[in-house]
């Protein structure tokens, strides 16, 4: 039987030793800076992103991989005799899954499973972890991609935004949305909900208030959780994401409790300051 290789791509967000230690296969996103484009998690890191943001006073364009890097990463694996499974950026946010099953056409049927994990970051990193694990099982390929599909929904995905100015920049947001915001101080709450972006809370002042926020979303479900693994990513607040990891410990006895940085093209959208809170429910 096959031996099942795990794909996912760099909105991921997980990090060199997560993708080492689950032997995963990471396809990345494009970011344009000016005339240069550059490999998201390979060639580019938010650092140099944020000084360009902060530089130039636009956002960077992202693009999704094409066809033909889905079909060259599927030849490798499947040429060594594995099959693959592709956990992939919601369909509601980019075409990526959507290249992805174009380049799955040109393999025999039955050798390659897209999973839309309906999510972004590590609320995709969690079904990529768990198809991993699954695969180190021994998992059949179909067997594998039902469970794994079976457990998209159960993802919760919620983060908080520090600055305004990004999603004004990208356009999801007024100018007189920014200015008054800023002024106010608002930290828009965003949730996954049926793997689009939609704004549940708008919080007033500091950022102890907005952590406060994400913890009291993801207690509300602490009889349900999977205590196996839950993420905490940020984007340039480890501060953040440290102390909301030592909050979800004292909370409940979990397994894993893993922080991962935001990569380039997630941070793109989102900008400094971000953090989130990204678990699954039994």
């Amino acid at each position: 039987m096959p031996r099942v290789r795990v794909v996912t791509d760099s909105t991921a967000d997980l990090s060199s030793e997560l993708i080492k230690r689950f032997d995963l296969t990471v396809i990345p996103l494009y970011v344009r800076l000016d005339d240069q484009v550059y490999r998201d998690g390979v060639e580019l890191r938010p650092e140099r992103l944020f000084q360009y943001v902060a530089a130039t006073g636009t956002l960077p364009q992202t693009s999704m991989p094409t066809p033909a890097d889905f079909e060259t990463v599927f030849r490798q694996i499947i040429d060594a005799g594995d099959d693959v499974i592709y956990v992939g950026l919601s369909s509601h946010l980019s075409g990526t899954i959507q290249s992805a099953r174009l380049a799955a056409q040109s393999f025999p049927r039955g050798r390659i499973a897209i999973v839309d994990s309906q999510n972004l970051s590590t609320g995709i990193g969690l079904l990529a972890l768990y198809a991993a694990e699954l695969a180190a099982a021994g998992t059949p390929l179909p067997e594998m991609a039902a469970r794994v599909q079976a457990r998209v929904s159960h993802v919760k995905t919620s983060f908080v935004i520090d600055t305004l100015e990004y999603l004004h920049k990208g356009g999801r947001c007024s100018a007189m949305q920014n200015i008054v915001g800023s002024l106010l101080r608002i930290k828009p709450r965003i949730e996954v909900i049926d793997g689009r972006l939609e704004v549940v809370e708008k919080l007033m002042g500091s950022r102890s208030k907005a952590l406060a926020s994400l913890l009291r979303w993801c207690l509300q479900d602490k009889d349900r959780i999977d205590l196996h693994r839950i993420f905490v990513t940020h984007a340039a607040y480890p501060d953040g994401a440290s102390y909301l990891v030592e909050e979800l410990r004292k909370a409940l006895p979990f397994e894993e409790v893993l922080i991962t940085e935001a990569g380039a093209v997630i941070s793109s959208h989102c900008g400094p300051g971000t953090v989130g809170i990204l678990y699954t429910l039994v």
